[in-house]
């Protein structure tokens, strides 16, 4: 018998929650999901079973209206996935304001907002949460402040959750994945690839290029990452708490240092 769980997945319309969503319910598991756009939602929902609620829970009130939504339709709330998110780049020194903070409203205070919410519904049922942050919480490169800031910033929120509320029974853990071929991946593997010369190969291209030197040699699959988040929320993850669980393709395991050991480095 399925030990059946009541679980809201945000940036449910595409990409890692997406996978997630389809993962749950393949598990039999209720999930409701949750983002900006309502087309992608509304398709999630057609497909897979999954009760679609646009929102945006950077929105105090929408946060709450998510929770209540959950358990107008199941009776209780069993999970959290924390995977909205956008990305914007810059330097310290030239980032724009603007997007440093729709960054933070949405990568830091919307998760918030939500665990705020959902919080009394989660020590009720002893529930779980799974943030979605990023390598770039671990690692950084040249021009993601605002991003990598965010990101870390997640990381360290859930990890609160995992130490104020460990001890009556709330687990919350963290999953870092590298680059997935996700929508909004895509977008910025074009860019890379025009910006880097890289011929008609587009998308495509850019991930070869950028993956090349990782130990997989290759982008990952938003199912790959469904299948470690689904993990976290089961009851197989029981003393897993307060965890950073890489999903990287071993991005974070190589020493930069010993890449021209490997390969022959050529500036653009």
């Amino acid at each position: 018998m399925v030990d059946q769980r009541v679980v809201i997945v945000t940036g449910g319309g595409w990409g890692i929650g997406e996978a997630t969503a389809r993962l749950l319910r393949e598990g039999g598991h209720q999930v409701v999901v949750s983002g900006r756009r309502e087309e992608p939602l509304r398709r999630v929902e057609r497909e897979t079973g999954a009760l679609a609620c646009p929102s945006d829970v950077g929105d105090p009130d929408a946060a709450e209206r998510l929770v209540r939504a959950a358990l107008d339709a199941y009776g209780r709330l069993d999970g959290l996935v924390l995977n909205a998110g956008i990305g914007r780049g810059g330097a310290v020194g030239d980032l724009s304001l603007a997007d440093w903070d729709e960054v933070m409203r949405t990568n830091v205070t919307g998760p918030l907002l939500l665990l705020r919410a959902a919080m009394p519904q989660l020590l009720h049922s002893r529930g779980v949460v799974v943030a979605v942050a990023s390598v770039s919480a671990l690692r950084n490169g040249t021009g993601n402040a605002p991003y990598a800031t965010s990101k870390a910033a997640l990381l360290q929120l859930c990890r609160s959750v995992a130490v104020d509320y460990g001890s009556r029974g709330v687990r919350a853990n963290i999953v870092c994945p590298g680059w997935v071929r996700t929508e909004m991946a895509d977008r910025r593997m074009a860019r890379f690839a025009e910006e880097a010369g890289l011929g008609d190969g587009g998308v495509g291209a850019g991930y070869a290029e950028a993956t090349r030197a990782l130990p997989l040699g290759r982008p990952g699959e938003p199912r790959e990452v469904a299948e470690a988040i689904v993990w976290l929320l089961s009851p197989a993850a029981s003393y897993v708490n307060g965890a950073v669980l890489t999903v990287d393709g071993g991005a974070t395991a190589l020493d930069p240092g010993t890449l021209g050991f490997d390969f022959h480095v050529e500036p653009r």
